[in-house]
């Protein structure tokens, strides 16, 4: 007889947690050591579920960086006696953390998979328990011993993207996230399809080494028609500023104007990495494809290829984490980790 595989979730905060008290009107925290008796379906699944929640369940407005060292500290305790991880979070900023764990979990053997809900629980019309019923299905998934899933991800609305792809689209459709540059790993519908072509490939298995250093001195600028220098210079000026995503118009242009050119020029020579990256919600940088991306080429900014702001801000957090040398830094970041970057 097969032995059940053991799923930890790990509650932090965020809607699907939360239930109403038809008495006041007002959600509260959800007691997860009761989830059986509120959902009783997950009898029904072939595994063992045991529950962590944080203390003070948060907000995912207000996640950080200690929140995500959190998160992964309880998989590093849980890793060997449990076969996969569920972790219940806000969807407002579930694509920076669940990006953010991808890298920060390295030589992952195991699924992680990121779930939410629009909806609290207890409501009639909640998505949150297909949510939760799936990404614990699919976290238990095993092929000849092994988990089928060996990387991060995030589950919405019936389908399981790559973690470091997702961008929250939606703040009213249960439909609330999308990868538009690279296809699901896994789709739930009277079957779970697993499209095992985009997984991320076994290599040989290595110890799991949990990174814990992120280093947030990065900002995001998005340019816009009529942003001036003084705006540009303040952002580049920034005290401890140590990386910059850019997010440029299209396949990566900017503004050929003078005056931007320099700034940044004197930027990137006080050492500041910057990472260029499309607004556009898919497609990708290609730099020196017009002249208006030329100068930025011969700047040597960093082509963020066809990465997400999400995935490339935490990026840049854990490289300066791990402490990446100035003269690799460009070539590492141009290299696809976790699969975050085709």
């Amino acid at each position: 007889m097969e032995k059940k595989t053991n799923i930890l979730l790990i509650y932090t905060g965020g809607t699907i947690g939360m239930v109403k008290d038809y008495n006041s009107g007002a959600l509260k925290a959800f007691n997860f050591k009761k989830l059986l008796k509120n959902i009783p379906e997950l009898a029904q699944l072939d595994c063992h579920i045991d529950s962590i929640s944080f203390d003070e369940p948060i907000d995912s407005s207000n996640i950080n960086t200690s929140h995500w060292v959190d998160i992964a500290t309880i998989i590093e305790t849980h890793y060997e006696s449990h076969d996969g991880f569920v972790v219940l979070h806000g969807s407002d900023t579930m694509s920076y953390s669940a990006s953010a764990l991808s890298y920060m979990l390295e030589n992952l053997r195991k699924p992680v998979i990121f779930t939410g809900s629009q909806l609290p629980i207890g409501d009639l019309r909640t998505d949150a328990k297909e949510n939760l019923i799936t990404s614990i299905q699919i976290a238990a998934l095993q092929e000849r011993g092994k988990s089928v899933i060996q990387e991060v991800g995030l589950y919405f609305e019936y389908k399981l993207y790559r973690a470091n792809r997702t961008t929250k689209i939606n703040a009213e459709h249960f439909e609330a996230f999308e990868s538009l540059n690279y296809p699901p790993l896994v789709e739930s519908g009277v079957h779970l399809k697993v499209y095992k072509e985009y997984l991320m490939p076994k290599t040989r298995a290595r110890k799991l080494v949990v990174h814990k250093e992120l280093d947030s001195n990065v900002a995001i600028l998005k340019l816009f028609p009529g942003f001036n220098e003084l705006l540009l210079k303040s952002i580049l000026e920034t005290e401890n500023l140590k990386a910059l995503v850019l997010e440029t118009y299209g396949a990566g242009n900017a503004p050929t104007e003078g005056w931007v050119i320099e700034n940044l020029k004197l930027a990137i020579k006080k050492g500041l990495h910057i990472v260029n990256v499309t607004q556009c919600s898919g497609g990708s940088v290609i730099m020196g494809q017009y002249e208006t991306s030329e100068q930025l080429k011969k700047l040597q900014l960093i082509s963020g290829k066809d990465i997400t702001t999400e995935a490339a801000i935490t990026k840049l957090m854990y490289l300066l984490g791990s402490e990446v040398s100035k003269g690799s830094f460009k070539t590492v970041f141009e290299t696809s980790l976790r699969g975050e970057m085709n």
